[in-house]
């Protein structure tokens, strides 16, 4: 059977909904989302402890489509927090499986992508499972990881799939390779992150979970250190507070009471002057994103790719642009398709375009 008729069957858990879809080739045949209610999933201790219960979820969701486990050939899960890792796209092997449930790096529901899909696949005759460029991956330069004080070290974590994903469509669509270009790709989501892609490599980005770069619909970028400093030790707010200030509770959550960005663009549009201050903030930040991110490229960039789910918003383009095409061409990818993402990769093993990387401790 050729690629272009293998069935690749991906999977990206989420905090409350679990994504699954069914390539052959690249078509899709079957795209849904399963949805997990809050109080089905309060009943699990931990995420880990989710995984019979999803799994099953998406083997009932394939036998309702009519779609016969057997005719799969390949299974991508969406990547979790394992060790730092380069770029690529990596079989779930024993090393994996056993830092996805013990979550070296952290828990979050996309630990769960690899470990279903391996269990998938045991059952299974000649069938592999893999994951594609978590948000850990971390081909960041040396001098990048320099904080500014030896007790803190900058560390990569970023929409590392979709980052790729856009990168290789634009290099494809310019009849490019990505490894010969140098793109600056910003991904504007609930978190935003903007890296520097150097032939291939993104040499630098902002840690677009843990606090730095821009302010997001709900997570706060980079803060003044001093003011975090003295909040932290006034006693006024715990780890958890502070964390949560961060991430989940920072940006647009922060200072508008929502992480809904379109809401926000319509509260812009009707007169709320707040919300567009507040708004355009957002875009001046990611604009000086990616002109540091220029400066890491020597000013010696090919395009400008913006991308994710604000990139829909057109003032949001138009201000980005504004600020930032005297550096080079910007190109509009509006959303996120983590799914075809995750089938390319596996299209791209399948078509002998790359190889299936191994994941091992002692080569991180």
């Amino acid at each position: 059977m050729t690629a272009d008729k293998k069935r690749i069957l991906t999977i990206n858990p989420g905090s409350t909904s679990t994504k699954i879809a069914v390539y052959e080739g690249e078509q899709a045949i079957l795209q849904t989302t399963l949805r997990h209610p809050t109080e089905e999933l309060q009943v699990f201790p931990s995420i880990v402890d989710q995984f019979s219960f999803r799994k099953e979820l998406i083997l009932d969701a394939l036998k309702q489509s009519a779609i016969d486990i057997h005719s799969i050939d390949m299974v991508v899960g969406r990547g979790g927090l394992v060790h730092p890792i380069e770029s690529g796209i990596y079989e779930v092997n024993d090393e994996m499986a056993e830092d996805l449930r013990k979550g070296v790096m952290g828990e979050h529901a996309s630990n769960l992508g690899g470990l279903i899909a391996r269990d998938i696949v045991k059952d299974l005759h000649n069938v592999k499972a893999y994951i594609a460029d978590p948000v850990v991956v971390d081909e960041l330069q040396d001098v990048a990881r320099i904080s500014g004080h030896p007790q803190f070290e900058r560390v990569s974590i970023f929409h590392a799939l979709n980052q790729k994903a856009i990168a290789r469509c634009y290099a494809k669509e310019s009849g490019k390779q990505y490894e010969d270009l140098n793109l600056i790709v910003a991904h504007l989501g609930g978190g935003i992150s903007v890296g520097a892609h150097k032939k291939g490599r993104v040499v630098d980005v902002n840690n677009a979970l843990n606090g730095d770069g821009p302010f997001s619909p709900e997570r706060s970028g980079g803060l003044p250190v001093l003011q975090l400093a003295e909040f932290c030790l006034s006693g006024k707010a715990d780890l958890k507070t502070v964390s949560r200030m961060i991430t989940g509770n920072g940006g647009f959550v922060a200072y508008l009471g929502t992480n809904n960005a379109y809401d926000v663009e319509k509260a812009a549009e009707n007169g709320d002057s707040k919300a567009a201050l507040i708004q355009e903030a957002m875009f001046y930040q990611i604009s000086k994103e990616i002109g540091a991110a220029a400066v890491v490229l020597e000013g010696k960039v090919d395009a400008i790719l913006v991308t994710g789910g604000v990139a829909y918003n057109p003032h949001a383009v138009e201000y980005i642009k504004r600020h930032t095409e005297f550096i080079a061409p910007v190109h509009v990818y509006p959303g996120e398709d983590e799914m075809w993402a995750l089938a390319s990769n596996g299209l791209m093993v399948m078509n002998g375009e790359v190889e299936g990387k191994v994941y091992g401790r002692s080569e991180l």
